[in-house]
């Protein structure tokens, strides 16, 4: 577009569209398309009068310029600009070394480099000049270009028009005549205005308003050319637009497509591996929970072992001796009996209970203050504040069992090693939490011997359900625990 706008002579526009195309240059684009670029940078700012600019852009061309041919005619373009310029003595240094590589199979070159050398030498007054136009004229000739027999005419015209205008003006029609052949509306112009230099009377008017007509037309054809690669420009940039658009609602939705998928394995591969660490965990709780339930019987067993061994085996062997010793025949005797064996009988009892299922229902409160109120006795006062106020349906079985094993354990510890006189239990409860205060004016013991006294199961319980135990204690100051545990 920018090389057709420059030819309607719409050299803004294609200077427009010629720069635009600059910025999606790079290492891989074919040389010749960047060349092509700057040169019409360089015809276009030449055809406005911009000769530095003109210059610079010939000179980029030149630079990326890879075969003999295309430096030829960029740097007898540059000579040109300096010949527009009145500089023809450096167009003739860069035009006469050009005369010397002459490409042999480019005659049409060779005649433009001739032509511009002798008009040059027209232009300093030196006799060579004729020469070399001749020369030229007749390549041009012999391969019938058009536009350069044009240009080879018009300078005759110049050449002659200061010694004899007949014949310069007979080179002026005749470069009109060659013009308007090949439809070239800027030489018919150009030969026009030499025509009318060397005009006189009616032929003057005539040309001159053949002139002006001409240029008049060329005026609006251009203006309507302009505005017609105005309406394409237009046009193509909003196809463009709306091709860009379409491509980049076509990534978008492919992008969409793309996570969705990824998205999909990844949620795939997630739950593959969220299903084995499931497992896992599954199985690791599951064994876990195995050797919890196996170490609680085991404890439990050891437990009653020790209870049986510690408080049941001597008052049994004591039975068993009492009989044997004694004379069952006296009424005392056997009173004395039978209240051994009630007490036997009653620690049996208290051993089956502390060992029994615990009912975590409707009743629990109630059963679990039941089973504190066994350990009152004529030397022990058990005490027990608030445990119907907390609401015991909020806290779940686990939690439940572990608060009744862990007071059934410190009632039993209280019962064997503090000979303590008075035990207060007091419940309270928040909306998160349910705390639990124990305190006996027993005889205490050192700190450090807590986890040696048979606490640390009551530990090992609060800690399985996230709850927390304080012991505080010294010989001879009683003991406190304070219990905390999550609803």
């Amino acid at each position: 577009m920018s090389a057709t706008q420059q030819i309607q002579g719409d050299y803004s526009g294609s200077e427009t569209n010629a720069t635009e195309a600059i910025p999606f240059f790079t290492k891989k684009t074919n040389s010749y398309y960047v060349v092509a670029i700057y040169n019409i940078l360089g015809i276009n700012y030449k055809n406005i009068f911009d000769f530095n600019n003109a210059i610079l852009y010939y000179n980029l061309a030149y630079k990326f310029s890879e075969d003999d041919l295309q430096k030829s005619i960029i740097k007898n373009n540059i000579a040109v600009v300096y010949i527009d310029r009145g500089s023809y003595e450096r167009a003739l240094q860069i035009l006469l070394p050009l005369e010397n590589k002459q490409l042999a199979d480019n005659p049409e070159n060779n005649a433009r480099v001739l032509d511009n050398i002798g008009f040059c030498y027209f232009k300093l007054k030196n006799p060579k000049a004729i020469n070399y136009l001749n020369r030229s004229l007749q390549i041009r000739r012999d391969i019938k270009d058009s536009f350069g027999i044009t240009s080879s005419l018009m300078h005759f015209s110049e050449i002659y028009a200061e010694t004899n205008q007949k014949l310069a003006k007979h080179y002026a029609d005749d470069a009109y005549k060659k013009a308007t052949e090949v439809n070239n509306v800027d030489d018919r112009l150009l030969s026009l205005g030499l025509s009318i230099k060397n005009s006189n009377g009616d032929e003057l008017k005539k040309t001159t308003i053949l002139y002006l007509k001409i240029n008049d037309s060329i005026v609006k054809a251009r203006q309507k050319a302009k505005n017609k690669f105005a309406k394409i420009k237009y046009d193509s940039k909003k196809e463009k637009e709306e091709n860009q658009k379409l491509r980049l609602e076509k990534a978008e939705h492919l992008l969409s497509l793309q996570e969705a998928k990824y998205q999909k394995i990844v949620g795939l591969i997630v739950f593959f591996f969220l299903g084995i660490v499931i497992v896992i965990l599954i199985r690791y709780y599951r064994h876990k929970n195995r050797i919890v339930k196996i170490k609680t019987a085991y404890d439990t067993e050891t437990r009653i072992a020790k209870d049986i061994h510690d408080e049941l085996a001597n008052d049994v062997f004591y039975a068993i001796t009492f009989t044997q010793t004694q004379s069952l025949t006296s009424d005392n005797i056997k009173e004395t009996l039978i209240q051994k064996l009630d007490h036997i009988y009653t620690r049996v009892r208290g051993i089956s209970r502390e060992n029994n299922n615990i009912d975590t229902g409707v009743n629990y409160a109630e059963n679990m203050k039941e089973m504190l109120s066994t350990y009152n006795s004529k030397t022990t006062n058990v005490i027990i504040n608030g445990i119907e106020k907390v609401n015991w349906d909020d806290i779940d079985e686990i939690k439940k069992v572990a608060v009744h094993r862990i007071l059934q354990e410190l009632m039993v510890n209280m019962k064997k090693h503090s000979d303590a006189q008075l035990v207060v239990l007091k419940f309270d409860s928040n909306s998160k939490s349910v705390f639990i205060d124990y305190a006996d004016n027993g005889k205490g013991f050192e700190k450090e011997k807590i986890s040696k006294n048979g606490l640390q199961n009551m530990e090992n319980r609060i800690q399985a359900i996230k709850g927390s135990i304080i012991f505080d204690t010294e010989p001879d100051k009683g003991f406190k625990v304070k219990i905390k545990l999550p609803k």
